[in-house]
């Protein structure tokens, strides 16, 4: 990840640069490798480098020979070579930045330029001969984005990564909407996005194929290996992480026995081939075996899961512990970082954030993670409620387009906070796009089918040799534990405990009258939403939903609240 603030149509843009400047590196934890910022009339661009790809020329703000376009990214462009071969207009290329790609595109398709790309991004681009600024984020709001006003400049417009960048300048913010483009000629966004399942009415009835959903996720994480740094796999021991690693060793392997041979056939090469989406060559940097990596208290169910994962695939296991006070210590940092309140978040994005230091301490910047699955398949245990087809799609694609708010968030911002990225394969645009079309029918939970059984059921090749099986069937099979309750029961129990002497039953019956409607209604979320109001005005509450499951009445989110938690499920293969 990196960190990006800009200003537009300022009224003192040089007098501005020593704020801005300032603004930017509130975010400089997202890009520690390198600053530089841009200034074209009244305009400003800043960024915050983390380098992945292009490391040795990619330092951005990117700017075109005359210097009449200027960008600044933070994210990935998984399909960057593709592009850069299908252009018609004539551009000079200054890096091997994935980034610089966004400036012939636009230079050929305008607004429509982000409909062209696959990754994750958020940017802001300036147009000297138009006096305009052209802004975007991804389709599912991977990476964090914030767009703002100010009363003491009207008619300016301000960017940033992250609302700690915003807030000293802007007096109102809004999370900028997953999927837009904003064109400051107009003034107005407009939604770039939009596939067949956006429409929550429009209900699919296509039926599983399961050759083609395995087949989709192995590409997506295919394509996440773009990488020019050591990378590893985050691996909690569910069967999402565990899927995302297994994939990512077979690649690790086939890449390995690539460059043996190509060493074989040149004697002199010793880089790491690996394969884009269109099957070209590109290179790559690995450990020469792929590393794992997991946290939880001691004796944590995840723990062991995620041993027994690694151990079965090959790769090197880090098992990290922490404990009930470490977490309680970091809970400030982590809702500074988070910049939400939500308890859900909160609780899934401590260890997170622990894990994410350790991880960078061994000099790691890359990480692929398994977000978005419970999303898609309608993993969550209070899915077992859903009433019919109909309430169960219109149910997963609203947690979709909310990912920005939830997981998306905790997975960007625990992880960037030490200059670490997270990749998310689940969310990428072409496995979206097959597995929203499938009929939610055969993805419901019944008799016989445990939750997001049709992902399970994908990667289930018993019937094939056991060296060309994913994973053994006793984690393809786990019953889905949530992140905050599988790092240890007591991590959760350890937080309400605390907040309930935090926080009195007085303060509770009195909240601030600054918070509106939008009141606690536990202990735990009363005492979050104080540590928010320590580092953020009242108006950048406007950012944060707080989640609670439908077709539910329990109060706390835990999945261990849910009745079906405890329930034995066996594979049945109706």
């Amino acid at each position: 990840m990196c960190g990006i603030f800009a200003c537009h149509h300022h009224p003192d843009v040089q007098k501005f640069k020593p704020t801005a400047l300032r603004m930017a590196k509130a975010c400089r934890h997202r890009g520690p490798d390198w600053s530089g910022n841009f200034i074209g009339d009244n305009t400003i661009l800043a960024h915050e480098r983390l380098s992945i790809v292009g490391v040795d020329s990619g330092a951005q703000p990117l700017v075109n020979d005359d210097e009449t376009l200027a960008l600044a990214v933070n994210g990935e462009i998984y399909n960057h070579r593709i592009l850069r071969k299908s252009l018609t207009t004539k551009y000079k290329f200054k890096t091997h930045s994935d980034c610089e790609v966004i400036i012939p595109l636009y230079m050929e398709h305008g607004l429509d330029a982000p409909k062209h790309l696959d990754g994750m991004f958020s940017w802001v681009l300036w147009d000297k001969k138009q006096d305009r600024v052209v802004a975007a984020r991804d389709p599912i709001g991977v990476t964090s984005f914030y767009l703002g006003r100010s009363s003491t400049t009207p008619g300016a417009v301000y960017f940033a990564s992250e609302l700690k960048s915003l807030h000293p300048v802007c007096d109102d913010i809004i999370a900028f909407p997953p999927g837009h483009v904003y064109d400051s000629k107009t003034d107005k966004m407009t939604r770039y996005f939009e596939p067949k399942w956006w429409d929550p009415t429009n209900v699919p009835s296509n039926p599983v194929n399961y050759k083609e959903l395995r087949h989709t996720l192995e590409k997506a994480v295919r394509k996440r290996l773009m990488a020019e740094v050591p990378y590893g796999v985050l691996l909690s021991g569910g069967l999402d992480s565990s899927l995302v690693a297994s994939i990512a060793q077979r690649e690790t392997l086939r890449m390995h026995e690539a460059t043996r041979i190509a060493m074989q056939n040149d004697g002199a090469s010793t880089e790491l081939v690996g394969i884009d989406d269109e099957n070209e060559l590109s290179t790559v940097t690995t450990f020469q075996q792929l590393h794992s990596f997991s946290i939880g208290l001691p004796g944590a169910p995840d723990t062991e899961a995620a041993l027994s994962v690694a151990r079965y695939l090959g790769t090197k296991h880090h098992a990290f512990t922490f404990t009930i006070e470490d977490g309680l210590d970091a809970l400030s940092d982590v809702i500074y970082h988070l910049e939400t309140y939500d308890v859900t978040t909160i609780r899934a994005s401590t260890p997170m954030y622990l894990l994410s230091r350790k991880i960078k301490a061994m000099g790691v910047k890359m990480v692929l993670s398994g977000e978005g699955s419970d999303e898609i398949f309608g993993g969550y245990l209070y899915f077992h409620a859903a009433p019919n087809r109909e309430e169960f799609h219109k149910e997963t694609v609203r947690r979709v387009k909310d990912l920005h708010l939830a997981d998306c968030l905790r997975a960007n911002k625990s992880t960037s906070a030490w200059g670490l990225e997270a990749r998310v394969p689940f969310l990428d645009k072409e496995f979206l796009a097959t597995c929203m079309g499938y009929d939610p029918k055969d993805k419901m939970i019944t008799e016989g089918h445990i939750e997001k059984y049709i992902l399970r059921k994908a990667f289930d090749t018993t019937d094939e040799p056991e060296t060309e099986q994913y994973l053994p069937d006793k984690i393809l099979w786990r019953q889905k534990e949530q992140f905050s309750d599988g790092v240890g029961y007591g991590w959760i129990d350890g937080l309400k405990d605390t907040a309930e002497k935090q926080v009195t039953d007085e303060m509770m019956k009195n909240p601030k009258p600054e918070w509106g409607t939008d009141i606690p209604d536990t202990k735990e979320a009363y005492w979050y939403r104080t540590m928010f109001d320590e580092h953020f005005p009242p108006y950048c509450a406007g950012t944060v939903e707080r989640w609670t499951p439908t077709w539910s009445k329990q109060s706390d989110p835990s999945g261990r609240a849910i009745a079906t938690h405890n329930a034995k499920y066996t594979n049945v293969d109706a």
